[in-house]
């Protein structure tokens, strides 16, 4: 059983955060463990394995990026580790940006960092608005694995952005 199913939503690649919170708090009390304390043994096993799988679930569905790998994972598109390759011109710019980072970091010059967070931050948004139809409009069985493969290009790039952000903390 996936997150979607065990939510009873459709598999997106934005879910609605009100409705995973009513589902998840239905759920889980549905399945809590102490309610199955008079239960069989199996019953309760299934009840304390639902609830895991109901906790990660809902720690996927609050982190949109997670989402996103769940939903390429899902379709077969996004393995564990998996080495995926940039694209050339994509790396130049960001070994530019690092090394421009770097060199404020080194210099204590915040004004730099922040200027190096600003065009982390900008790129982002750029990347986003390529691929925000494909996300917002996502339908299961319809849309095409080319478009997945666009979010994945994004999920990766917005992964390699974030890992810069985070050698600024």
């Amino acid at each position: 059983m996936n997150f979607f199913e065990l939510f009873n939503i459709p598999v997106s690649l934005q879910v609605d955060a009100a409705v995973v919170k009513a589902k998840f708090y239905e759920l889980s009390r549905k399945y809590h463990p102490d309610f199955f304390s008079q239960a069989t043994e199996a019953a309760q096993e299934e009840a304390l394995e639902k609830t895991s799988l109901l906790n990660k679930a809902f720690k996927v569905f609050n982190n949109k990026d997670e989402t996103l790998k769940y939903v390429l994972q899902l379709k077969g598109l996004l393995e564990n580790e998996e080495k995926y390759r940039l694209a050339p011109d994509f790396l130049m710019e960001m070994m530019a940006l690092n090394e421009a980072l770097m060199d404020a970091k080194m210099d204590a010059d915040e004004e730099k960092v922040a200027s190096c967070k600003l065009q982390v931050a900008s790129l982002e948004n750029e990347l986003y608005e390529n691929i925000k139809s494909i996300i917002e409009h996502f339908k299961d069985g319809v849309s095409t694995q080319e478009a997945l493969l666009q979010v994945k290009d994004y999920y990766f790039k917005k992964k390699y952005l974030s890992r810069i952000l985070a050698s600024v903390q």
